[in-house]
């Protein structure tokens, strides 16, 4: 079970009071963003501006670190950098996903200089940048970027263990929606064909208990909820 962005139920996202919250109900494993500041360091965001989390209608890369702590984000939090959440909370995983190209190296100075990499999974949408992160933090884990997840998809569909692996190229996971658009991606062959070529299954963003269990009964490795508070719970019952 990943908490998404920290337990956002009652603090706001990505802040340290989301992670503190979700390290109070049991959490182990956090899903957080990177974005970078103007001054190059590895910020803590979703979204490439404030406008939805401040109401305010500019992009988070032309304030400083110092200028985005100082943001009211609600609950007396302001953003934080991603090497004061590593360093925060030396107990949790983090599962990164590193949104923009320019926040790499600030990312991996982060991951480095909190030692972090044997707890951390790098991931990104480009496939790209994936593979660059995986490069520069040997001892991190990558999952799959957006063009991985299609061939690993159509390579689920065509039974091939080769072709699956392939399209992994290297990655350890899978981090996907149930369905994307009309195209159920998570079916029992998906999950399966995974498995197979040794990656993990995560689905994102799941907040019914009900879906919980059908997806974990279904085979999947990772639960992506806002709801850790609930998650936690069931997937401990379960095991």
């Amino acid at each position: 079970m990943l908490a998404h962005r920290g337990l956002a139920v009652e603090a706001p996202e990505n802040t340290l009071l989301a992670f503190a919250r979700a390290a109070a109900v049991g959490a182990r494993y956090v899903e957080t963003d990177v974005h970078v500041s103007y001054d190059g360091v590895a910020v803590v965001a979703h979204d490439a501006s404030l406008r939805r989390v401040a109401a305010r209608d500019v992009p988070v890369g032309k304030l400083t670190m110092s200028e985005l702590r100082r943001i009211d984000l609600g609950h007396g939090q302001g953003f934080c950098s991603l090497e004061e959440a590593l360093d925060g909370f030396p107990d949790l995983r983090f599962n990164i996903d590193v949104k923009v190209t320019a926040a790499v190296e600030p990312a991996v100075t982060a991951v480095g200089r909190t030692r972090s990499g044997s707890r951390v999974l790098l991931t990104s949408f480009s496939d790209a940048r994936r593979r660059r992160l995986g490069r520069a933090v040997p001892d991190a884990v990558t999952s799959a970027g957006r063009t991985g997840v299609i061939r690993c998809a159509l390579a689920a569909t065509m039974r091939s263990r080769v072709a699956m692996t392939a399209a992994l190229g290297g990655a350890i996971a899978l981090q996907v929606p149930e369905r994307a658009g009309p195209l159920q991606l998570v079916t029992p062959r998906f999950v399966e064909a995974a498995h197979r070529s040794s990656a993990e299954v995560h689905v994102w963003t799941v907040n019914e208990a009900a879906d919980m269990t059908r997806l974990l009964d279904l085979g999947v490795d990772g639960i992506v909820t806002d709801r850790a508070d609930l998650a936690v719970p069931l997937v401990a019952a379960r095991s």
